[in-house]
């Protein structure tokens, strides 16, 4: 019934304080699975001390239990004698263990394993420390611990526990075998130490994270190599979490890792296809975002280094850099390219091996470049060395370079579009340890046709933009003449790369007696359509301002042009005729940008023009304004594309190029120069027409005036200024011809009109002679019969001329006509 142990004398002298008893019992719960009841008792058997354990084993209070006897509480009375025997034994200094079934409180039997200690108090009394536990609770921790070691050393997951320190405690087999080091091997040692082989460093920043903050981590992921298998990489997935007491003191922590290399490689595969859909998918979205040739070919080398390639160029043929369709690539020729674009995630010395930006290369008809650029299909070198290199580069002192900046895997793939090979892209993986794969090959591929469609639209724009450019260019004034009593300076800006050839067009008309015609326009619309159409407009313009038509009739015979034009062709112009004697400015705009008139104290302001709709509405009437020019004023005209801007309002833009202007002391191409630097200092996407003209003071010798009025003979009087004003200015080589002209056109005005008022002889690039007079009806020159006696004289003249016409003004009109100047004026 009973099961004993004798153990002999053990724990004789033991403090037997109460205190002490219960620090011991506390610290044996502290460190226990199980509880264990303790209790001290007399010699005489009547208990001293019951502990709180004690009490939930038998359901005594300690209250009930002190002073009672032992075998009277906890026996039944068949049974004390027996008890009492074995405590008589005890007493006598023998120790003992074993089972004893224990009458509960409540009636049911509790079997407890004793464990008893005969001590000596104090005063020298023999007592009895005896512990118990619950024989049931013992068999479930036993079983509990049983099943818990099958499943540690039988498991095949591996299973490890550590210290506080990070040494392995304990292990098992599976363990040992994943990691192929024995199990001896392991404890006492730290992870890092056991396999180096492992990122060791990472796993145990992990276990220690676990330590301090107590909370788990599931699915830690560790690769390497193992002593178990050293020529493979490996990958497993590991969980940890913190081992304590029942009192929360940290013991160590527990580890659970499993072997998950086929699925670290499926998902290294997966992950890898992701990231280059995700390249592919950035790279769509990046590459071709203008139609510039260097910028798209950047854009590509900006979206595969470092992602894809440590190192990454874009070479293209010469005639697609002049944007036109490159021929064929013959089977026995050589081949040149110009580098556009060369990236590098880091300086690896690799520019040492390939050209610069701008820099050119020729490969012979047998490298392997040539080769896969004539067939069209990529280049692959999955693993470099020196002979291979050799191959592939142009110049044989670009091969140390390459194997020195760490060149070991390559790949290269024609750039085509449309079926033509436009040039080859490069890429070359250094500092990235994994060769280029067929997968990369493919990728490669896909993202160098997408470059390639954005090139070819690139190269197709330069072509088309470079037509219109030169068109464009043709169209303007090649040379813009001095003129006297005025200073001119302008400025032509096309539009940045990123914007179509526009419409905008100016131009400097010398026009008879010294004026000159300022024109600026600019056609609605881009591209080689609105250059022809400026082109046709320009051209009318000049011819109309030559006839000496006033600015408003200029606008409406330009309105009629356009209209005929047809297709919506619209344009705005503003046109300014300048007279240097009378330093007045007649002015006709059709839909433009008011001029800004700048006075010679530097005081700054638009003019207010009568309002103008743009150039091919038709059917309205355009009118004239007239402002005075003084000696120093400037007057400035200009297109839409200096003031107007995306963020800025016109009117803005306005005001600032009048603040510009404003003020004295700067030259007419330092004013160009300011307003470009202010208002145009991050360019712009429409093209820039401007003029600034400054009056100048005309020379004495180059203007003379006579009034003909009075009385005498007006022809008479007309030839002899002639003569002397020809006299004092050196020219009389043309006195003859002059004053037979002069004598013809007084006549002529005498004849048919009311009265000539004035003649004027002004000297530039000709010699004009005007003679101004109150008729309004021009004059013509008419066939005459050899019996006539007149009717010949504006024949005359016509002969003499080296051009002549008439205009009309406020008060009549002014007959004039040209002669050239001698060789050596």
């Amino acid at each position: 019934m009973y099961g004993f142990e004798w153990t002999g004398p053990d724990a004789a002298g033991q403090d037997a304080e109460s205190g002490t008893v219960d620090a011991a019992s506390a610290r044996l719960r502290g460190h226990r699975l199980v509880p264990i009841a303790t209790a001290l008792v007399e010699s005489d058997g009547r208990i001293l001390h019951w502990s709180d354990d004690a009490e939930r084993l038998t359901g005594y209070t300690a209250a009930e239990a002190v002073g009672s006897y032992a075998a009277k509480l906890l026996v039944p009375k068949a049974e004390r004698s027996e008890i009492l025997a074995v405590f008589d034994r005890i007493m006598s200094g023998s120790g003992w263990a074993g089972v004893i079934p224990v009458r509960h409180r409540d009636g049911h039997q509790v079997e407890l394993e004793f464990r008893t200690y005969p001590i000596t108090g104090p005063d020298g009394r023999r007592m009895l420390l005896a512990t118990a536990s619950d024989m049931a609770a013992l068999r479930r921790v036993e079983a509990d611990l049983a099943v818990l070691d099958g499943c540690f050393t039988q498991s095949p997951i591996g299973m490890a526990v550590y210290d506080t320190d990070l040494r392995f405690v304990r292990l098992n087999s599976a363990l040992a075998r994943i990691n192929g080091v024995s199990v001896e091997d392991h404890v006492g040692r730290r992870l890092s130490s056991v396999l180096p082989g492992l990122n060791g460093a990472e796993i145990e920043a992990v276990m220690r994270q676990v330590l301090a903050t107590g909370r788990p981590v599931v699915d830690a992921r560790s690769h390497g190599r193992t002593p178990g298998d050293p020529r493979h990489d490996r990958a497993w997935s590991a969980s940890y979490f913190r081992l304590e007491d029942s009192t929360g003191k940290i013991l160590g922590l527990s580890s659970s890792l499993i072997d998950v290399t086929e699925r670290f490689q499926a998902e290294a595969r997966a992950a890898r296809a992701q990231e280059r859909l995700t390249l592919l998918a950035e790279a769509t979205a990046r590459i071709g975002t203008t139609l510039d040739l260097q910028r798209t070919a950047e854009e590509l080398i900006e979206a595969v280094v470092p992602r894809f390639a440590d190192f990454a160029t874009v070479d293209l043929l010469e005639p697609v850099l002049r944007g036109e369709e490159p021929a064929a690539l013959a089977p026995d020729r050589s081949i040149t390219l110009r580098a556009v674009a060369v990236g590098e995630a880091y300086e690896s010395g690799l520019v040492n091996a390939s050209d610069a930006v701008g820099e050119t290369s020729e490969y012979d008809a047998k490298r392997p470049y040539t080769e896969c650029l004539r067939s069209g299909r990529p280049l692959l070198r999955t693993h470099v060395d020196e002979q291979t290199l050799a191959a592939l580069v142009a110049y044989p002192d670009r091969v140390a370079p390459g194997l020195e900046a760490g060149i070991h895997s390559y790949l290269m793939v024609p750039i085509m579009a449309r079926g033509m090979v436009l040039g080859g892209s490069e890429f070359v993986r250094t500092r990235n340890p994994e060769p280029f794969t067929a997968a990369d090959v493919a990728l490669a591929e896909e993202l160098v046709a997408r470059a390639a469609i954005a090139l070819d639209n690139a190269r197709l724009y330069r072509r088309e933009r470079e037509t219109a450019l030169t068109l464009q260019r043709s169209l303007l004034p090649q040379e813009i003449h001095r003129t006297l009593g005025l200073e001119i300076a302008y400025r032509y800006l096309p539009s940045s790369l990123v914007s179509e050839v526009g419409g905008d067009w100016f131009d400097v008309v010398p026009l008879s007696c010294g004026r000159v015609a300022l024109v600026v326009g600019d056609v609605m619309g881009h591209g080689i359509r609105a250059a022809a159409t400026m082109g046709q407009l320009r051209t009318v313009a000049r011819t109309l301002a030559t006839l000496d038509m006033p600015p408003e009739q200029v606008l409406t015979r330009l309105d009629e042009t356009a209209t005929g034009i047809g297709e919506g062709q619209f344009a705005t112009c503003i046109c300014v005729v300048y007279d240097p004697v009378e330093r007045t400015c007649s002015v006709a705009s059709a839909g433009h940008l008011p001029p800004v008139w700048v006075s010679p104290d530097g005081a700054a302001r638009t003019v207010v023009l009568p309002p103008g709709v743009p150039l091919g509405v038709g059917g309205v009437a355009f009118e004239s304004s007239e402002f005075t020019l003084p000696e120093g004023g400037l007057v400035a005209l200009y297109t839409d594309g200096l003031v107007e801007r995306r963020d800025r309002d016109i009117d803005h833009g306005i005001d600032l190029l009048s603040q510009t202007l404003a003020g004295r002391g700067r030259t007419l191409e330092a004013s160009c120069d300011a307003v470009l630097t202010t208002l145009v200092a991050e360019g712009t996407d429409d093209d820039i027409a401007m003029i600034m003209a400054r009056a100048l003071p005309v020379p004495a010798d180059r203007i003379a005036s006579l009034p003909l009025d009075g009385d005498g003979p007006l022809p008479g009087r007309a030839r002899r200024f002639t003569r002397a004003t020809l006299d004092a200015w050196g020219l009389s080589a043309l006195t003859d011809f002059a004053e037979l002209m002069v004598s013809e056109l007084v006549t002529n005005a005498l004849l048919h009109a009311e009265a000539p008022r004035r003649l004027r002889l002004f000297r530039d690039r000709t010699l004009t002679v005007e003679v101004a007079d109150s008729g309004g009806s021009p004059p013509r020159v008419r066939t005459s019969a050899e019996e006539d006696e007149g009717g010949r004289g504006m024949h005359l003249v016509s002969e003499l001329a080296h051009r002549w016409g008439t205009r009309p003004t406020k008060g009549g009109k002014v007959v004039w006509a040209e002669l050239e100047l001698p060789l050596n004026h």
